[in-house]
């Protein structure tokens, strides 16, 4: 362990079984590479078809992550409520209603270092939910005595919101991260008071895919206009993500590295 910096990585929308199995084959080595800390990924579509499962959940877990966010397909599947409720190590976006399963942030105590999550979900182009920048400040309010330092997953569509979030939390938090979109973007950069920021992780899964999907399924979608069943194809996959270098005296970014195996 470094004595000056903690390495995060922050992994993208991990997708289905095919994304499992990456994550399975490729994670530990990448952390023994990397030096790597804290390991939290997105979730919430590591179910084969969509949505996340106990057992998807816990892949991702026995590959080597510590921490899962999710995002709009987080309560998807049913048999994942119980499982959010009981677990301190998952979170769902904190702008669903209180009395939903789970919860929007937590603090993930690694022993040596106590990392608060916060996951959010946008409203642009989304679910009319909560106001993600009141929640936000309603997680960090709540958090700033718990945790060395804070990191942010907001699960958005819209490139213009994920890039307010990052400056309206720039110096407030370590690293804002967004997901969703599944494709990588190249934009990580530190915003000038210190906060990691990057508009989409990109995705964990098939590489011959539509955001995950069977291009052909995804194509007949769109140009019919007809309901269509998704299927995540089979294939060679794509790890991608964040890796930050946290100062562990200023508890800001020092540096950023896109991963993409």
């Amino acid at each position: 362990m470094n004595n000056t910096f903690w390495n995060l990585l922050f992994i993208g929308d991990v997708v289905a079984q095919a994304g499992c199995d990456k994550l399975k084959a490729a994670l530990p080595a990448l952390k023994r590479e990397k030096q790597i800390d804290i390991c939290i990924a997105n979730g919430e579509n590591s179910a084969q078809g969509n949505g996340m499962t106990p057992d998807s959940a816990e892949q991702l877990f026995s590959a080597g992550v510590d921490f899962i966010t999710g995002g709009n397909h987080t309560f998807r599947r049913r048999e994942i409520y119980d499982y959010l409720d009981n677990s301190l190590s998952v979170c769902r976006p904190a702008n669903y209603k209180s009395d939903c399963p789970g919860r929007g942030f937590a603090v993930l105590d690694k022993g040596f270092v106590r990392v608060g999550v916060v996951n959010v979900l946008g409203t642009v182009y989304l679910e009319p939910l909560r106001n993600p920048f009141d929640c936000v400040d309603e997680a960090i309010a709540a958090l700033s005595d718990e945790a060395d330092f804070i990191v942010v997953d907001f699960h958005a569509e819209a490139t213009s919101e994920k890039l307010a979030m990052g400056y309206y939390l720039d110096g407030r938090v370590a690293a804002v991260v967004g997901t969703h979109t599944h494709v990588q973007t190249a934009d990580a950069q530190i915003l000038e008071n210190g906060t990691a920021y990057i508009t989409d992780l990109g995705m964990t899964g098939p590489k011959r895919s539509v955001l995950g999907v069977t291009p052909e399924l995804a194509i007949e979608k769109m140009r019919t206009q007809m309901p269509v069943r998704f299927q995540n194809p089979p294939g060679e996959c794509c790890l991608q993500g964040l890796l930050v270098q946290i100062d562990k005296r200023t508890r800001r970014a020092v540096s950023v590295e896109p991963i993409s195996l």
